[in-house]
């Protein structure tokens, strides 16, 4: 007994030496994401958590850093709740499509934005230290299925809808329902920091994709 406890005590010096050098190989990592906090004023020098802080901290279903840039430049201002939820799907579409979406021109200038400003977070997380590269981390945001989310949200039936695209129509409805709660934290980013026609269009654009067989297709999940 006296030996089994002994070796019950070396075990757990051992976890605990593994933990400790775990959490030194993780601190550098963690640093580095302070600093881009700090240089985004997400944070202030003394790690006090700012206005885009508490704005970053309502997204949970999409990249915080790249959309909370997007709300605090009012960039969905100029759109309409469809092409706002189209444009919010590359933050929750993450599979390959080999069909490119047709996109109005309007929403190849929402796109070009998203990207822009993604190009820009990753170039201060670079500047910070971290692995990113701005081009690969600009090509996680995939609008592959932003014309399928347009149309569903100004209406079209969803057997249409799987026609514009090579998507699985499983992946189409889980996009849709995920982007019901990114926004949902929009419009809660939007209360936020008082911007009353972001909340309403968020609100809007919930409505406008909450129906039919996509809300009631248990079976995709």
């Amino acid at each position: 007994m006296v030996h089994g406890e002994r070796m019950l005590q070396i075990q757990l010096a051992e976890l605990q030496r593994t933990i400790s050098d775990q959490n030194l190989e993780l601190l550098p990592d963690y640093e580095q994401r302070v600093l881009v906090l700090k240089l985004l004023s997400y944070v202030d020098d003394n790690s006090t958590v700012q206005l885009k802080g508490r704005v970053a901290c309502e997204i949970n279903s999409a990249d915080e850093l790249v959309l909370t840039e997007l709300i605090l430049e009012n960039a969905f201002a100029e759109y309409e709740p469809a092409e706002v939820v189209a444009l919010l799907s590359c933050f929750v579409f993450q599979e390959k499509s080999d069909s490119p979406p047709q996109l109005t021109q309007r929403l190849e200038r929402g796109r070009a934005k998203i990207l822009e400003v993604a190009e820009r977070v990753a170039d201060a997380q670079a500047q910070c230290g971290l692995p990113v590269q701005p081009e690969d981390y600009a090509r996680m945001f995939k609008f592959g299925l932003a014309e399928a989310v347009f149309e569903w949200a100004r209406g079209m039936p969803f057997k249409q809808i799987t026609e514009l695209t090579d998507v699985q129509e499983g992946s189409i409805v889980r996009c849709i329902t995920r982007l019901d709660e990114t926004c949902r934290e929009v419009r809660n980013a939007a209360r936020i920091i008082g911007d009353s026609a972001l909340f309403t269009k968020m609100e809007e654009a919930a409505a406008l994709i909450k129906r039919d067989i996509v809300f009631a297709a248990s079976l995709y999940f």
